[in-house]
């Protein structure tokens, strides 16, 4: 009777173990999987800034933090480190605009867009335009309003979109080790990486 219950003790063991080892390999086979991890990591760190901080515009934070978070596969280094520069690249454009006219008119707009495609296609990174694009509007949107003052609202949104590039980046670049390790361990193939 003892044996009996060691036996199921151990065969419950090796099932379970069996269980998890099969989820673990289906979590870091699957790019979809991947990215609403990375994706809830990165909305998770926003929204704590957000809340901490409410008087900062933090939700340009967490938008930039979705923008350069790249789901896993063959570039998502290349592709998150990309993002960044182009997010960056928007931000400072955004910020020359305003430098040159405070108020949002379509010229204005214009040369936002000349100044942020013609950066991105002297960085190589003109594929990555559209999301410079973005972090230029958030820059130029209105109203430019904060408790602290109208003139230090671009720069609050530049340095608010900074931080979200940084967190999307640091969270695409700390997950991929730890999924190529597991990946290892389990005797997967890396060439999707």
């Amino acid at each position: 009777m003892l044996i009996t219950g060691v036996n199921t003790s151990i065969f419950v063991g090796l099932f379970v173990n069996y269980m998890l080892s099969k989820l673990v390999i289906r979590v870091i086979t699957s790019p979809v999987i991947i990215y609403i991890i990375r994706c809830t990591i990165g909305l998770a760190i926003g929204y704590g800034l957000l809340i901490k901080y409410p008087d900062y515009q933090l939700i340009w934070t967490i938008i930039s933090i979705m923008l350069v978070i790249s789901p896993e596969g063959a570039n998502s280094k290349k592709l998150s480190v990309e993002r960044f520069k182009s997010n960056l690249v928007g931000s400072i454009a955004g910020l020359i605009c305003l430098e040159i006219e405070p108020n949002l008119t379509f010229w204005i707009c214009f040369l936002g867009i000349l100044i942020t495609i013609l950066t991105c296609y002297l960085f190589k990174i003109l594929n990555m335009a559209r999301v410079a694009l973005v972090a230029l509007l958030i820059i130029l949107i209105q109203p430019h309003t904060t408790d602290m003052g109208i003139e230090i609202t671009p720069i609050i949104r530049t340095l608010s979109v900074t931080v979200g590039c940084l967190i999307g980046l640091l969270i695409t670049v700390l997950t991929s080790p730890i999924i190529r390790g597991l990946k290892r361990h389990y005797g997967i193939p890396l060439k999707q990486l």
